[in-house]
């Protein structure tokens, strides 16, 4: 089974893959957050094989949803009215963890779904 993992930004959407066994997650690419942002996901979705896709629960350091939470499961809605099943993985300061591994660059937002989704992967792997 592949995954595709998501950061979801307000202006940017980071992309991650898994590897075909769903063990490991690799950045793939960051996409601008406008009209063709579903029409993008849906064109990696059939250029990587993507079985499911895991998206990042974003939360405050309260533990309440963050202003952006609407418009991710929005997103997450859009996304499976076109029949893919999405799951929501919980995220905290994965784009500041991205950074901190290796420094401040355009594909960030790419790692922090990368870390996402590798979350995800390991969770799954323990069941």
């Amino acid at each position: 089974m592949k995954y595709l993992g998501i950061d979801y930004g307000e202006k940017r959407v980071g992309v991650a893959v898994s590897d075909d066994s769903g063990s490991l997650a690799f950045a793939k690419t960051v996409l601008p957050n406008d009209k063709y942002l579903l029409e993008n996901v849906w064109r990696i979705c059939a250029e990587e094989k993507i079985d499911e896709i895991i998206m990042g629960e974003s939360f405050n350091f309260s533990g309440e949803p963050n202003f952006i939470m609407k418009d991710i499961l929005n997103f997450k809605k859009e996304i499976e009215r076109h029949g893919l099943k999405v799951y929501l993985e919980p995220e905290f300061l994965t784009s500041a963890e991205a950074e901190r591994i290796q420094g401040k660059n355009a594909k960030i937002d790419a790692s922090a779904a990368a870390l996402i989704l590798k979350s995800y992967l390991d969770k799954k792997s323990k069941i």
